[in-house]
């Protein structure tokens, strides 16, 4: 990989242009996009921006979900000098203004109509020119025609490894986002970083290997792994609409599956839901029981659990398997914990869920379980080139040259996210003698009751969703008495639930709140939870929300839960926890 992020695109063109880096969707399908097609509709792009008054080092916003021509405006954008300002699309009007006015982005992309109403409706006091991405390239394209070749080629010879790269906004999970300054050098060391961690280059992305991405591209997760593959020159494709995933995965069939939790939860669940609408709900659940105890034995495997595998391959892991396409080996997990049982689920069945940790500032992943070198529960080794150390207190701190260059204009907190060359993560958590690092939880997000108890919420809050009922859920409990849950239920397992108890089809989770069949379901999964704490920790209360989280409210765009808000604005169900 070259000094820049968008070197490798023009490099593949160059060595071999007829190799097939991408896929576009048309008709239900996949069409190949070569290397030399894709770079010679980046050099267009970047030739309209150069033309359009793009200057080095100008803030060019992008706003879509995930898209072949998101991809193309993103290294378009570096080709032509500027910086990225990704904005997640079910970001509201308020905090468009928020990203676009803070950073002093000059133009935007918009990926529809839709959205560039909403970016107009922003009125970002710098922007300048909206471009519609499903109707604008071509006119941008054109535009660039007087623009040399050269041109491009000296406005590339000027981005550096010290240049930055794009400002990435945080989820704003505590507060207003902040803006991760992140450099052509932090993307080239990250990447550099995963591929030579052991078994990627050649077990992961070995052969023939694919993704399909379908998480944000706003998030630095999704975006340095489709980098990882552009490098390997490994075949991509873009799925705009979570929705679509069953059929794009069955469609595209890919190797690899990056994906956060609640996906891996999801298609667990609706295997389950499938096999007890069958009346296989008992096979489905010894099926699972035996993945994970074969997953957890290791070498240690006799031979009637060998044959139990064995048996269940054909009549619920091929299953499983086929659902995510029929040939992903290995899967990348990562934005929030994965339940340990779910990782042994899966890998008994026969795909592998890497688990890996990091956050915007370190330019993605700063740990990773590799394979041959797996710890599930943890989130794996420092990976080559980062260090990681625990503070006092137990704060995870880590150094490397993929940690970004600062906050955007942002002094003050500059001085708190450094501890010298150390960059304070805000993470609890340890590292045990081989090496591998367990992630606690937020210390911000840190419980301590009225009586002195410590508790890490999220750990709780990822056991409580394994449920088949359970959406999402949040513990409380600061300052209290004891712990308690907020909970949601999920939509389709609710109305599932209604008929098989001959509940009213029509009733809604409000109508329900109280009933003592739907209260004895959640009782169990927190019995369940329950069943492994302490007894200072158990959830002593619980109470069913009657409206479902929402990206962009309660929810951030990569499903985590906005603590500060839920609270403010379920501070009546709180108060009713403690009555």
């Amino acid at each position: 990989m070259g000094e820049n992020a968008c070197d490798d695109i023009f490099d593949w063109a160059s060595r071999d242009p007829d190799r097939v880096t991408f896929s576009r969707r048309a008709d239900g399908g996949w069409l190949p996009v070569t290397a030399g097609e894709f770079a010679s509709r980046v050099a267009a792009v970047a030739a309209g921006l150069i033309a359009g008054q793009i200057r080095p080092g100008d803030r060019v916003g992008l706003m879509a979900a995930p898209s072949l021509d998101w991809a193309i405006c993103d290294f378009a954008i570096w080709a032509a000098g500027a910086v990225t300002v990704p904005v997640y699309e079910t970001s509201s009007v308020e905090q468009i203004r928020w990203i676009l006015g803070d950073s002093g982005a000059a133009a935007v992309f918009a990926g529809n109509a839709s959205l560039a109403d909403a970016v107009r409706r922003a009125q970002a006091p710098t922007v300048e020119t909206v471009w519609v991405m499903d109707r604008d390239l071509d006119v941008l394209a054109d535009a660039g025609a007087s623009v040399s070749p050269d041109e491009i080629v000296r406005r590339r010879g000027t981005v550096t490894a010290g240049s930055m790269a794009t400002i990435v906004y945080t989820s704003g999970t505590t507060g207003r986002p902040k803006g991760c300054m992140i450099s052509h050098g932090n993307l080239v060391q990250a990447v550099g970083a995963i591929l030579a961690a052991p078994g990627v280059q050649d077990r992961i992305l070995a052969g023939e290997a694919s993704a399909l991405l379908f998480l944000p591209l706003s998030h630095i997760l999704a975006r340095v792994v489709a980098l990882c593959l552009v490098h390997a020159g490994r075949r991509i494709g873009y799925l705009p609409d979570l929705r679509e995933l069953p059929a794009g995965l069955t469609s595209f069939r890919p190797t690899i599956l990056l994906a956060v939790p609640r996906v891996f939860e999801k298609i667990a669940a609706d295997g389950s839901q499938q096999a007890e609408a069958g009346g296989h709900e008992r096979l489905f659940a010894a099926a699972r029981a035996t993945a994970v105890r074969y997953s957890a034995a290791g070498k240690h495997r006799g031979v009637l659990l060998r044959l139990r595998h064995a048996m269940f391959g054909p009549l619920v892991y091929r299953q499983l398997r086929g659902a995510v396409g029929g040939r992903v080996a290995w899967a990348i997990s990562g934005g929030a914990p994965l339940d340990a049982d779910l990782a042994h689920f899966f890998r008994g069945a026969g795909i592998t869920i890497l688990e890996g940790w990091g956050m915007t500032e370190t330019t993605g992943p700063v740990t990773m379980n590799m394979p041959g070198a797996q710890r599930i529960g943890s989130v794996g080794l420092a990976l080559p080139g980062c260090a990681v150390r625990i503070a006092p207190g137990g704060e995870i701190e880590v150094q490397g040259p993929d940690v970004f260059t600062g906050y955007w204009q942002d002094p003050q907190a500059n001085g708190e996210a450094f501890d010298g060359r150390w960059f304070r993560t805000g993470d609890l958590g340890r590292v045990d003698d081989d090496g591998f690092v367990f992630v606690g939880g937020r210390k911000k997000d840190l419980i301590i009751t009225a009586y002195g108890q410590h508790l890490a919420p999220g750990p709780l809050e990822d056991r409580l969703r394994r449920h088949w009922l359970i959406d999402q859920c949040v513990i409380v409990g600061d300052k209290r008495p004891y712990p308690a849950a907020l909970v949601t239920l999920d939509e389709a397992a609710f109305a599932r639930w209604k008929q098989r108890l001959g509940k009213p089809p029509a009733a809604s989770v409000c109508d329900l709140r109280d009933d003592p069949d739907l209260n004895a379901v959640v009782q169990d999964a927190v019995d369940g939870v329950n069943a492994t704490l302490s007894r200072a920790e158990t959830i002593k209360r619980f109470r069913i929300l009657d409206a479902r989280f929402a990206i962009g409210a309660e929810l951030t765009p990569m499903n985590k839960v906005r603590r500060d808000y839920v609270l403010a604005k379920y501070a009546g169900d709180v108060e009713a926890l403690y009555r």
